[in-house]
């Protein structure tokens, strides 16, 4: 069995579970972020909700990239990391005043704006701090992901955005508004997309809006795709940096941009994901009567994906060559759903054991919880082990 590499003598002194970060890679998948997004001069903004660890966030704002925020705890965050002002866009379907306000005071690049009522509130906001407000319409543009119904955001039943039925009414209204400018227009159509069709349709209506704006006399300075660039979660040691190349050039061979304008995206799981692994030690190996359990002290108190979205993430025995056996790897939470793999294909488990989940770099520790009064997992990185 195919395995990565992972300094397991080190891991020894360690206590478990830990999220390991090859902080290589992830400067290998920057690199590859930001030659074929600068083909077309495309701007790139960092989604923070897929991992909002400082170190990787500081890592990220120093190779040039922007923001993608989704609370004003993740616009503090960026800030602190060192990513700029302007850089920033802040999206999210329920901001609450102070995170408006912190956007405000902080002159951030773009408010992506949801509902006429949010921008109602915005423009409120703005007036009271004499300023003029950058906004991007987010519009759910119906085209289907072809991804988790969790993780699909761009009709119209979601929560998400605004309809284009409701389009013409919302920008009638925003043209009475003194506070807020329209600079754009923005699209998010759900995450972990690997169908590159998805996004030329995605493109192909942005054109249409477009068109559907030109003729009331608006042209909009920004086009926001948005991010939802998927993983391979299977082959992590061969194809542990995802297809910007083909991202890219889907969007590039059908849009029908205007003079001046601007072009943006805001990947998050494709930067990180493949850099994270979840290292957990087996605390028992349980002989049911038809099954084997590695019952490791890693749970979905550590990486909820498994649990929330029967997620398949790569597990693999670092410590053991011994020939493969079938286990259902558990966690120690008390829910059945604590479940990481049924029928998982490992080498031979022991107690102590240390086991990596693999591609756990996005929504993985930042969605840790303390659920069982579990203490939230320490991070450590390739660079400093």
């Amino acid at each position: 069995m195919l395995k990565g590499t992972f300094p397991v003598e080190k891991f020894k002194q360690l206590s478990t579970p830990f999220y390991y970060y090859d902080m290589q890679l992830l400067q290998q998948t920057l690199d590859v972020v930001k030659a074929e997004s600068g083909k077309y001069g495309y701007h790139v903004h960092f989604a923070i909700k897929a991992n909002a660890n400082p170190r990787l966030l500081a890592l990220i704002a120093k190779n040039g990239l922007g923001a993608d925020c989704v609370s004003g705890g993740e616009v503090r965050a960026a800030l602190d990391a060192g990513f700029p002002a302007n850089k920033i866009v802040f999206a999210g379907v329920g901001k609450a005043d102070w995170e408006i306000n912190l956007g405000l005071d902080n002159d951030i690049f773009c408010f992506n704006v949801e509902s006429l009522a949010e921008l109602e509130v915005i423009n409120e906001l703005a007036a009271a701090k004499q300023k003029v407000a950058s906004i991007a319409l987010r519009i759910n543009p119906e085209v289907d992901a072809h991804t988790h119904a969790k993780i699909t955001t761009g009709m119209k039943e979601n929560k998400f955005g605004i309809n284009l039925s409701q389009l013409a009414s919302v920008t009638d209204r925003l043209a009475e508004m003194k506070h807020v400018r329209l600079i754009g227009i923005h699209c998010h159509i759900g995450s972990q997309i690997t169908d590159m069709s998805a996004f030329r349709n995605l493109t192909i209506r942005i054109n249409e809006i477009q068109d559907d704006l030109a003729a009331k006399g608006i042209v909009v300075e920004n086009l926001n795709f948005g991010g939802g660039l998927g993983i391979d979660y299977y082959h992590p040691n061969h194809l542990s940096i995802p297809s910007f190349d083909n991202y890219f050039a889907a969007v590039h061979s059908l849009l029908q941009l205007r003079p001046g304008q601007q072009v943006h995206f805001e990947p998050g799981r494709s930067i990180v994901a493949q850099c994270g692994t979840l290292i957990s030690r087996v605390l028992y190996v349980k002989e049911g009567e038809t099954k084997k359990f590695a019952i490791l002290d890693a749970g979905f108190t550590e990486l909820i994906r498994p649990a929330m979205y029967d997620a398949y993430h790569r597990i693999e025995n670092i410590s053991s060559d011994e020939p493969v056996e079938l286990y259902d790897v558990v966690g120690p939470i008390c829910e059945s759903s604590d479940v990481f793999g049924k029928e998982v294909e490992l080498n031979k488990a022991h107690r102590g054991d240390f086991l990596a989940l693999r591609s756990a770099g996005a929504y993985g520790e930042v969605m840790a919880s303390q659920y069982n009064c579990r203490k939230l997992p320490f991070a450590y990185y390739s660079d400093e082990l």
